[in-house]
């Protein structure tokens, strides 16, 4: 077999500065790839995602996106959107000047916006469908003993509940951001605590005491779903965070609503994940998540 090169970039998402935010490697022509070598290749990369760029199915969109964690593919995440699209942007290879365009992911069309300039932009929006929530936990002791915790360090009277807008996760209120910290998941025990319900990532999270500072601070776990122990920076994880946060009133606002969510502190990576939504009549829509871009380093994959 002869050799092949796929030049790839890595970002780090959710910061603006090196070695914070979340990292992302970036292949930018993954045609001739198989599912396999792709799964392959997140594994030796060893980040929460890697993206495969292949040409779009879609007319509208730009380009089209195969996300992959260490341990398996999924067909929507957040900071490989936020990431991909500054990639797309700086290398242009989106449509020049352009401050929107879409993306497709396994999950359908994925809109993002671009602030600053559309060649080097500073900020970065992806559009996320509207929030979905499954009945909650009832077994909340069980849960907390999974974590390491009791249940007196739950917040009081929310639902342990899952949630997703393309991507599920079970949203689980802690008292404080000190008891976040004290997390520790023992994932034998949160399986048995989820019972028959299908694995997703554990995200942990506790609110402003301030309900209308728009602050939480939060983690995730995912070692079980997808490979990878803590996550430095969720973003479709946060989409649904916000409406959870709203709806049961750890956020207080009306109209257009903004949340900071500070994640992967504990692991030295810290990350700041913007969410805007709005409220219309109780409900929760318009969801988007955003945050910066740094460019790390460019490299070249070589295979034979």
């Amino acid at each position: 077999m002869s050799e092949r090169a796929y030049k790839f970039v890595q970002v780090d998402v959710f910061t603006d500065r090196v070695f914070g935010g979340n990292p992302l490697a970036v292949l930018l022509d993954a045609r001739g790839l198989d599912d396999g070598l792709m799964q392959q290749i997140a594994r030796e990369m060893n980040l929460s995602e890697t993206v495969f760029l292949f040409p779009p199915t879609r007319p509208e969109c730009v380009a089209a996106l195969r996300i992959f964690t260490p341990a398996r593919e999924v067909p929507f995440a957040g900071h490989p959107t936020i990431g991909t699209t500054w990639v797309l942007a700086a290398r242009g290879m989106a449509p020049k000047g352009a401050a929107r365009f879409t993306l497709e992911e396994r999950i359908g069309p994925v809109p993002v916006e671009l602030e600053g300039d559309p060649a080097r932009p500073s900020f970065i929006w992806m559009s996320q469908q509207d929030a979905t929530f499954d009945p909650a936990l009832e077994n909340r002791e069980a849960v907390a003993r999974a974590l390491g915790l009791t249940g007196a360090d739950l917040w009081p009277a929310a639902p342990i509940q899952p949630g997703s807008t393309g991507n599920k996760f079970l949203f689980v209120p802690l008292r404080d951001k000190a008891t976040v910290d004290r997390a520790v998941l023992d994932v034998r025990a949160v399986l048995e605590a989820m019972g028959e319900r299908p694995r997703m990532g554990i995200f942990v999270f506790a609110p402003d005491p301030d309900a209308s500072a728009g602050r939480v601070y939060s983690r995730m776990f995912g070692p079980h779903s997808s490979g990878i122990p803590e996550d430095p920076a969720t973003g479709s994880a946060s989409g649904p965070l916000g409406a959870y946060l709203v709806l049961n009133g750890m956020v207080k606002g009306s109209g257009d609503v903004r949340i900071v969510s500070e994640q992967g502190a504990k692991m030295g990576r810290q990350s700041f994940v913007h969410i805007r939504l709005a409220t219309r009549g109780g409900a929760v829509t318009d969801i988007r998540v955003g945050g910066g871009v740094v460019p790390v380093l460019e490299g070249e994959l070589r295979l034979s």
